[in-house]
Parts: C-alpha cells; structure tokens; sequence
C-alpha cells in the first residue's frame, strides 16, 4: 500500500534521472492519494515543464498556488510555464506577485532576470529591417518554419473552420514540410491563397502577393486624399490616439462588462417596420452604456434599471441579461445572479449568439455557486462553459473549484460515531484473523477521523499481519505525529522496525516510550529483545547477511550522518589501531550511543 510521500519520492528519482513521463506517472499517484498536497503539484508542474508540456505545467502551478498562496516555488513554476509560453508580461506579473510576499528569493529573482532578457530579445535574432529578399533563414537568423506543423498548430487549425480543410489537402501539407527544411521556398509560394491564410494565422507574418500590395497602396493612396488634415499631420484629431496619456488608468471593475462596436447602417431602405427594429436596437445600445457607466460608478439599482430599459427595447441580445447579472454577482446577490445567467443563456441559443457571450454567462454563474459552496453545481457551469467555448481561465476556474471540492467533500466525510463503528468492525475482522477486511475498515475509520491516533495504531497493526511493513510504519509515524507520548504507538513502531531488521531504530523506540512510561512491559521487552537479536545476529549470521544488513542500514540519513562525522571516524580508528585511546573516548556519552547505534545497524561489528 503505497502513500502520496512514497509516489512523490519515487517521482522525484524519476525526474532526476530525466524519467519526465515516469515522473508524472507517480506525482499524478501522489496527488491521487492526497489532492490536498501543494507539493505534488509543485513538483508534477516542473515535470510538465522539463517535458516541453508548459500548459498542464501551467495549470499544476496554478493548482500549487491555490492550496498555498504563501510558498514561494508555486510562483517560480507559474512564471517558468508562462516564460515557455512566451507570455513575458503574464511571466513577470508572476514572478513579481511572488517577489511581493518573498523578497529575496534567489528562484523568483532569476526567473524574472531571464524573462525580463528575453522580453528584450529580438524576435528571431535578426535586425526588423531584414527582408525577405535577403531569404528567410538569412533574415530572420534561424527556420522560423522547423517546428511550425506541431500538436498545438494541429489543435488551433481543426478550431478554425477556414482552416481546417487544409488538414486533409496532401498538397498543401507537402508544402508545409518542404517549408520545414527550405523556408526559401516561400517564395514560390506566394501565389498560393491558402499558405498565405495559414501564415497570416498561425504565425502572424502578414505575406502579401503583388496584387494584395497594389490594393493596399490604392487604399491608401485614397484614405490620403479622403481624410482632413488634423493641423500637425498627425494620425488623427483626438490626442489621445498617438500619445500616452498622463493620467493614471484606473483599476478594472470586479466584473467588467461586454461591449459591443455599433456600426452605422442607412435606414432609409428599410420598411417601417424593420426601421422601428433598428432604431430599437440603438436605443437599447445606448441604454447598455448607460447601464455599464453608471455600474462603473457604483450605481447599481440605476445600471439594473438602465439594462433592464435595454432588454425591453431588445430583447434578443443576450449581452444585456449578463450584464445585469454582472451586477447581481458585484451586490453578492447570488441566487439573482444565477437566475439571470441562465437566462442570458436561453436568450443566447434562441438568436445564435457567440459561444463566446454564451460561455462568460456559463462562467458568471459558476462563480455565483462558488460564492453560494454549492461547489458540484459551479463545477458543472464551468463544464457547460468549456462546451460552449474551450477558455484558459475558465480551465484554472474549474481545477481550483475540483480541488475545493475535493477537500470540502474530504471534510464532511469526517464523521467520530461513523468511525468509531468502523474501528470496532476492524476490530471483529482482526480478532477473526480476516486481515484484509480488517485493513478495509480500519481505512474506512482512518477516512472518517483522520486525527485519531489509536485508529491509525489499529490499521499499522493489520497492514503489518500482510506484510505491508512500510505502509504500516507510514502510519504510524502519524500517530506519533498526532500524539508523540502514545506509547503504545512507540512499542508498535519498535516491533516494525524489527520487522524491518532496522535494530538500530527499535532501540531508539522502545526506549523513547519508556521514557514517557518507565513501567511498560512492550516497550521493556520489545528492548530487550532487539538487544539479543542484535547479539544473536553477529554471531549466527553468514558474511553475506551481515554485508546485505549492513548495505540497508546504509541508506539510513541517521547511519551517513554518524559515519560523517569526524569524531566518530577518529573513535572508529583509534578502536582498530589504538584500543586504549578508543575505550576512552567511549566514556563520552554522545560518542558511546552514536557506536552503540552503529553496532545496532550491523556497520560496527564486536567481537
């Protein structure tokens, strides 16, 4: 029976060892065993990140951060994910939020330094003024086009219906892999609409064929004649359009609102009746806006009138609905606001609104539940949301509310009468030597009153009846940690660690619960005991058991950390080489029980 440290432990050797798909393997079991552990997503994130995955590795940090807003790493592995996203601002707005609570950490410091570098960067190494004349790969310093057809390009051209076909045109993708070796080739391939659409993008790089160039310069050329000067021969008339403005941007609001560019259309081709529409529908536009300025300002009963005037004007634009949602969430009406967003929902499907509009509403309404603790129903909102239109945000919403939920259903299983029935279950099954069903309801108690001490000693004395050594000692460690003067728990630890052949540890045990009780017959003989077994073994036992013994005590932080030590090592030599000198530093009692536990261990041996 593995526990969540043991997967975690075994992750952490794979990853070391560049096992990156071993090493997600057991921290996705750890996380498994306890979702409560911010450590595991931790450490599965930088996993993610070493094997080129910077989503999941993403999301994990986001996960890390949100069972523990105050450890330090889950910032480095947000910032590092974004920074392999080449999200530079999101980046550093991470590692900066890190540096707020954690000043001087040398991992936060660095990462922000590295991303701030490669902010700077130019985009492939090359000067902007290169040319295409000069040939791709001379231009731009590197084949910006070797890695263009991967998993993501695939994902985001099957999500564009324009592009989507060209996933079945074998010509077009020969194209695309001859792009991969030769980025030369571009060149003869400019007359071909449908590399120029996929380049446009997917890449960004906007390549113009000669006629799209006349085109533009006729347009151009007209807007020039066309538009009125504005005095300086500037862009525009409003300054604000090329310089910065002095004053300070305000804050976004907690729920700000959707909004919409209105176009001029000529009405006077139009039948009354679709005039009266139109007008309507600008009418209700113009009451949005009033509504959002007068949320802006904190007036919330005059921006539900003003949207409520707008839904009466139109009321098939669903973006009027969730606004007026957006105002029952910020006034911490949940109920209402949940109402309105599923009927912005209804409103949406009736007149083929976006996915997009339909989703925030999705998303508005888990965020309500939340508020509200119905977490099963916020976490089915985000589903719905994600169905309608696949969202980042909404992602990071829905694996926090999953964690949520997972430590709140963990909570309320907690029940002391449940599990007390449970133990005594156990306890029926152990007296009948039925170790497995034993072992099943003393888990079941375990599950129901995880701080009971003697439940746990109950289970490590079943898992140990099927030879689950370490999972026995796991729990009862946490006994101890629960209750460290539980000296039964210290008799039972004493009789697994000789179990476990480590005598060195027994004796440190039973003699740790003699020391809360002087009078207590397992831990007496449970010492006595490891005392002859320790006599017996160096006297019975074959040259290769002592080395076998000898190699598991090795692997004993507490056994290296003696060897280490430069005193002992002195005593070790003066023993063999200068007997007197060696009795002599044994009188020392720190010295005399370090030897003592090296003999226990079997790497000092008597004779």
């Amino acid at each position: 029976m593995t526990t969540a440290e043991e997967f975690k432990a075994k992750g952490n050797a794979a990853l070391q060892a560049g096992n990156t798909t071993e090493a997600i393997e057991h921290y996705t079991s750890a996380i498994n065993a306890d979702g409560s552990n911010h450590v595991y997503y931790s450490n599965r994130s930088a996993a993610f990140l070493k094997k080129g995955d910077a989503h999941n590795a993403l999301e994990d940090a986001n996960a890390c951060i949100a069972l523990k807003s105050d450890f330090a790493k889950g910032y480095s592995r947000k910032g590092a994910a974004l920074h392999s996203l080449k999200r530079y601002n999101d980046s550093i707005t991470a590692y900066q939020s890190g540096l707020t609570q954690f000043p001087t950490d040398k991992g936060l410091l660095k990462g922000l330094d590295d991303v701030k570098r490669d902010k700077d960067k130019p985009a492939y190494g090359g000067t902007s003024s290169a040319g295409m004349g000069g040939g791709m790969a001379g231009g731009m310093g590197q084949n910006p086009f070797a890695n263009m057809f991967g998993p993501d390009t695939m994902a985001k051209m099957a999500l564009d219906p324009e592009l989507r076909p060209l996933l079945n045109d074998k010509d077009f993708m020969a194209k695309v892999k001859q792009l991969q070796t030769d980025p030369n080739a571009l060149t003869t391939m400019i007359g071909d609409p449908n590399m120029m659409t996929f380049l446009n993008k997917m890449m960004g790089i906007q390549v113009k064929s000669g006629d799209d160039f006349a085109d533009e310069q006729k347009t151009r050329e007209d807007t020039e004649t066309e538009t009125p000067s504005s005095g300086g021969g500037g862009c525009c008339a409003e300054a604000s359009c090329c310089a910065p403005s002095k004053e300070s941007v305000p804050a976004p609001e907690p729920e700000p609102m959707e909004e919409e560019k209105e176009d001029e259309e000529d009405l006077s081709t139009l039948t009354e009746e679709e005039r009266t529409k139109k007008e309507n529908q600008k009418k209700a536009l113009d009451a949005k806006t009033k509504g959002n300025d007068l949320y802006k300002a904190k007036k919330f009963d005059d921006a539900l009138a003003a949207y409520d005037e707008a839904i009466a004007l139109d009321d098939t634009n669903m973006t009027f609905v969730n606004n007026k949602a957006a105002v029952y969430f910020t006034t911490k009406q949940y109920d209402e606001c949940i109402a309105t967003c599923l009927k912005a929902v209804e409103v949406g499907k009736s007149n083929m609104a976006p996915f997009e509009d339909r989703a925030k509403a999705y998303t508005r309404c888990a965020k309500a539940y939340q508020k509200k603790g119905d977490l099963a129903q916020a976490i089915e909102m985000c589903n719905s949301a994600q169905l309608e239109s696949f969202d980042k945000a909404t992602q990071r919403l829905l694996k926090t509310l999953e964690l949520e939920k997972r430590q709140a259903d963990k909570v309320a299983y907690h029940d002391d009468e449940k599990a007390e029935e449970a133990k005594q279950r156990g306890n029926e099954q152990f007296r009948a030597k039925n170790w497995g069903p034993a072992v099943k309801e003393y888990e079941e108690a375990v599950k129901r009153a995880p701080k009971n001490a003697a439940i746990r000693n109950n289970l490590s004395a079943a898992l140990c009846k099927i030879m689950d050594f370490n999972g026995a000692k796991n729990h009862i460690q946490v006994a101890l940690d629960l209750d460290p003067t539980y000296v039964k728990a210290w008799a039972r630890k004493g009789d697994i660690e000789i179990m476990m052949k480590e005598y060195h540890k027994a004796l440190d045990s039973y003699q740790t619960g003699l020391n809360h009780d002087a009078t207590n017959k397992a831990c007496k003989e449970g010492l006595r005991k490891t005392t002859m077994l320790i006599n017996q073994g160096q006297a019975n036992m074959t040259d290769e058991e002592k080395k076998e013994r000898a190699d598991h005590a090795m692997a004993d932080p507490e056994i290296q950390n003696i060897l280490q030590d430069p005193i002992i090592q002195q005593v070790l030599r003066d023993l063999g080489e200068n007997p007197a000198a060696g009795q002599e530093a044994l009188r020392d009692p720190g010295v005399h029980a370090k030897i003592q536990k090296l003999i226990a261990a079997g790497i000092v041996e008597t004779r």
